[in-house]
């Protein structure tokens, strides 16, 4: 079978130490700084750029050709009057939870499941306690693929039903730690073709699949032709989301289409990216009891250093109380987000306050996911009891 890559990918750059490497599959990173042990993460090296863009051509610019479920060209919904109240000139999200099975893991899930049919390996594996386990059951279906997740045992029952409708196998480990041990060791004997990061410290997910995330940067390039973004807020655990969208728009500044690029700012539930440029390494102690657990844990990668450095953005904490308030104000607004997404507004707050981002700025937060997902933490009382119901509901 004819490989399906982008003729321009010529090899595997990594990130850190910018060798160029074979076009082949790197899970554990850069080989060189691997052996330095400073692991970082590669990405596909384009030999050259097209010479335009526009929305029918974005996948020209990626590593594989995506559309396998209609994921991508996601829309924008303003919210003028909280741009308002918080200061700033424009304020936008990106709604990437309207992607098929509702997060910006399908943009990865895709390129993915094109990689492993074209090198033959029959069985995915995702570590994931959520969107991305969902996703890429979804795309190895939809592909005649295997998808075996790995979890733990506290996933949330909205992900595990969505998980088993797609025909996706579960296993759980009693650890996050050991869901990277069980795929490693699958993946180094070619049993499983993995599309998240093993290792530890870690590098970033499957770089084919991480490649996927650049054409949010496309996107929002062309629907901001005339006043690009200033500012674009990411949630970001190990950083695959926040690379991709860096790396976006530097291939679009190389390629001539842009002078200068957005700041690009990652928002997380508690200060890890600090404790890393601070020099105290890439794994700590962190609170592992944050709600907001699509960007949870306890780890930093080179790529979420190399995206803020790239873009000069900034790495703001929040926590579990301020979010959820502000979850209810985007519910006001007529978006219901998961608390990860939401982490992005409550970041925007802090960084209006602190003058990080003026009254003329144009703002784009990065909305993962909605909220239907996640596991209802508290029960809200019925304005009726089913016998109190009055008597002209009875035909409904």
């Amino acid at each position: 079978m004819p490989l399906k890559i982008n003729p321009r990918v010529s090899g595997m750059q990594c990130i850190r130490c910018q060798i160029i490497h074979p076009l082949e599959d790197y899970f554990e990173g850069c080989p060189s700084c691997l052996d330095s042990g400073i692991p970082a993460s590669v990405a596909p090296h384009f030999s050259e750029w097209p010479s335009s863009l526009d929305h029918n051509t974005v996948s020209n610019w990626l590593s594989y050709p995506t559309s396998g479920l209609g994921e991508g060209n996601t829309q924008l919904s303003s919210l003028p009057l909280l741009a308002a109240a918080l200061g700033v000139g424009e304020l936008y999200t990106k709604n990437e939870f309207t992607n098929p099975t509702g997060s910006h893991k399908d943009r990865m899930g895709a390129l993915i499941a094109q990689r492993a049919l074209d090198v033959g390996i029959r069985t995915i594996a995702v570590a994931s306690s959520g969107n991305a386990g969902v996703s890429m059951a979804a795309y190895a279906a939809r592909s005649g693929l295997e998808c075996v997740v790995v979890t733990t045992p506290d996933m949330s029952p909205n992900w595990r039903r969505a998980i088993e409708a797609h025909g996706a196998r579960i296993v759980a480990t009693e650890t996050s730690d050991d869901r990277w041990k069980l795929i490693a060791r699958k993946a180094r004997c070619g049993e499983w073709y993995p599309a998240t990061n093993y290792t530890i410290p870690p590098v970033g997910s499957n770089p084919f699949g991480v490649d996927g995330y650049r054409a949010i940067a496309l996107e929002l390039y062309l629907e901001f032709q005339e006043q690009q973004p200033t500012d674009i807020l990411v949630p970001t655990a190990r950083g695959d989301l926040i690379w991709g969208i860096a790396k976006g728009y530097s291939d679009l500044q190389r390629a001539g289409l842009l002078r200068s690029v957005p700041r690009v700012h990652a928002i997380e539930p508690c200060p890890r990216i600090a404790h890393a440029i601070a020099g105290h390494g890439m794994v700590g102690s962190f609170p592992d009891d944050t709600n907001m657990v699509s960007i949870g844990g306890n780890t930093v990668t080179q790529q979420t250093l190399h995206a803020l450095e790239l873009t000069d953005g900034l790495a703001v904490a929040v926590d579990d109380g301020e979010v959820a308030a502000d979850q209810a104000v985007l519910g006001r607004e007529g978006l219901y987000l998961e608390l990860s997404s939401v982490a992005t507004l409550t970041g925007l707050r802090r960084l209006a306050k602190n003058g990080e981002i003026g009254r003329n700025a144009r703002v784009i937060l990065i909305a993962t996911s909605h909220g239907y997902k996640e596991e209802a933490r508290f029960e809200s009382p019925l304005t009726a009891s089913a016998a109190g119901v009055d008597d002209s509901l009875a035909s409904f």
